[in-house]
């Protein structure tokens, strides 16, 4: 015990979180059992650490951070780590990787039903289905999802500023005085290149090259994420991998699901399921027409975020694509977004028309009062033109 309290403490003492995330606030601590789940990379450890940072005193025993990656726990349960801790005062336990941890989540049942005094709050990856697959965790857990850094989040890093988070109803009535406040403190544009570049991933602040990293990321969470919890035997990772790079290959069309089996030597129901996988792991966004969803086949397969199309493949990182991206994902988080009927169009919450398009190209587009367009290349907007980069304020 001694050694994880040693392990807890220097962790904790050298995590410098660059920035406060958003959802520290909005989770309820309050719970006895609560899972942050997120994709590879976006900063779930640092949450952990970052958490105990705030709530508990410096040498306070209370709390403990333990990693599943450690060898130790391949010979001792979970529930029989939490009895030595409560036994030793504890009360808040940070579980990092559960999913390593064989029978993790009746584990984690035994620990609720036997300590009412103890907290735990673990990560686990986005392809978990928390309460679906693991029916024991039914009506105790709360889980919760930590994303990429938004283009607000980012722009306060770089920048030192503490810009707002905005609704998307707030920026659709009050995008004209929204940017009025933020254009005489900075310029958006001289960060938003950067930021659907390399923004989205917290570890674009490390002295390592961002592409690699990202690659290795994305290795990680097929080799891991996809193949440890899906239960998917080593020699289809191959097929797994060479799907998501076909995928990538056409972000403006329907998949082509009888030709994407043929490819990769599978049938047609393995490879929707593989698609499911990767949109699980936050490698694509699956987008539908409203009313459909899966299992139904997509309207379009589209990167999860900007900064992975420039890894996968950067020659032909469109910039119309790469802009109708960052849109999806920005919305992603709290809405509903649909594939419009025309290319460029997204509906959103079943509601909102929107259009994304470029401001360069004015002579191009007809604009409908029944549509908002969302514009890049301009900082800022009027009555249904919008500057897109506004809607990386939504968290």
């Amino acid at each position: 015990m001694e050694a994880f309290f040693r392990t807890h403490a220097y962790l904790v003492e050298h995590t410098n979180a660059t920035l406060r995330r958003t959802l520290m606030d909005e989770i309820d601590w309050g719970d006895r059992l609560i899972g942050i789940k997120g994709t590879r990379g976006v900063g779930k450890t640092t949450f952990l650490l970052q958490y105990a940072k705030e709530k508990f005193a410096r040498g306070d025993r209370q709390c403990l951070y333990i990693n599943m990656n450690n060898f130790y726990f391949q010979s001792r349960g979970i529930a029989d780590f939490a009895a030595d801790f409560v036994a030793h005062g504890g009360k808040v336990l940070l579980i990092d990787q559960v999913f390593k941890q064989p029978d993790w989540s009746s584990e984690l049942r035994k620990c609720y039903d036997r300590y009412p005094e103890l907290k735990i709050i673990f990560t686990g990856s986005s392809v978990m289905r928390l309460k679906d697959e693991n029916p024991e965790l039914n009506g105790i857990v709360k889980s919760y999802n930590l994303r990429g850094f938004s283009f607000r989040e980012f722009l306060n890093i770089v920048t030192g500023n503490q810009f707002k988070a905005y609704s998307l109803e707030e920026i659709l009535t009050q995008h004209e005085s929204i940017v009025k406040e933020i254009l005489p403190v900075v310029s958006p544009a001289k960060h938003f290149r950067d930021y659907v570049h390399h923004g989205f991933y917290p570890f674009f602040l490390e002295q390592r090259n961002f592409s690699e990293n990202l690659l290795k990321t994305m290795n990680m969470m097929t080799e891991v994420d996809i193949l440890l919890i899906k239960q998917i035997d080593l020699k289809y990772l191959t097929k797994i991998k060479k799907l998501f790079y076909l995928l990538s290959l056409n972000p403006t069309k329907a998949p082509n699901i009888s030709q994407l089996a043929l490819d990769i030597e599978t049938s047609r129901a393995t490879v929707m399921n593989y698609i499911k996988y990767l949109a699980d792991a936050r490698l694509i966004n699956m987008m539908y027409l409203v009313g459909d969803d899966f299992p139904k086949k997509p309207s379009k397969i589209m990167m999860h975020n900007s900064n992975l199309l420039y890894t996968v493949y950067p020659i032909v990182a469109d910039e119309q694509v790469v802009m109708e991206t960052f849109f999806v994902n920005a919305l992603w988080k709290d809405h509903l977004v649909n594939q419009g009927n025309k290319e460029q169009f997204y509906i959103v919450d079943e509601k909102w028309k929107f259009r994304i398009c470029d401001a360069r190209g004015t002579g191009k587009v007809r604009y409908n009062t029944d549509t908002i367009y969302a514009r890049y290349n301009t900082e800022v907007g009027k009555d249904n033109k919008m500057p897109l980069w506004l809607f990386g304020f939504l968290y």
